[in-house]
């Protein structure tokens, strides 16, 4: 992922409103890379402007809080143009934000798109659940599947 040890890898995690699996994908990352040692660039935004300024759903806090992590100081933020030139790779919940994402892709933009799953070995393609209108119970698989992200980030920046 990134070559040059002197500039830590810049990741932003994407999803919808930027209140359920992008914080908690930004929390797992920042736990992971800080165990491993590795500096990185982390954070999370939403395609969608509904949440600005809100921290992170009460049920993605309590679920980070269950694995030792606390996001309750994120705050939900909109995707812009300058993220495209400040982040090395943007990684999608799902398909459709990895959509909405290229179409305000500015011409000279430098990072990566992709989806978060598409990191894991057998997940390409697949997206993370969306755990905003379930039960509880969906936040541990959101959480499941962007620490598993956040172990392929680290290790791939471990080896690069």
């Amino acid at each position: 992922m990134h070559d040059d040890r002197r500039n830590p890898p810049a990741i932003l995690f994407l999803c919808l409103g930027n209140i359920c699996r992008s914080p908690l994908a930004e929390g797992a990352a920042r736990a992971a890379f800080s165990a491993a040692g590795i500096a990185a660039t982390l954070d999370s935004a939403g395609t969608g402007d509904w949440h600005v300024g809100h921290p992170p759903d009460a049920r993605a806090q309590a679920e980070a809080r269950r694995r030792g992590i606390d996001i309750s100081d994120l705050r939900a933020r909109q995707l812009s143009a300058d993220d495209f030139r400040r982040f090395d790779l943007i990684l999608a919940a799902d398909a459709a934000n990895l959509r909405d994402a290229r179409a305000i892709r500015p011409a000279d933009a430098t990072a990566t798109l992709a989806l978060m799953l598409d990191l894991v070995p057998g997940r390409a393609g697949e997206s993370v659940a969306d755990p905003y209108y379930g039960d509880d119970g969906g936040f541990a698989a959101t959480w499941d599947d962007v620490s598993a992200v956040a172990s392929a980030l680290v290790a791939s920046a471990s080896s690069g």
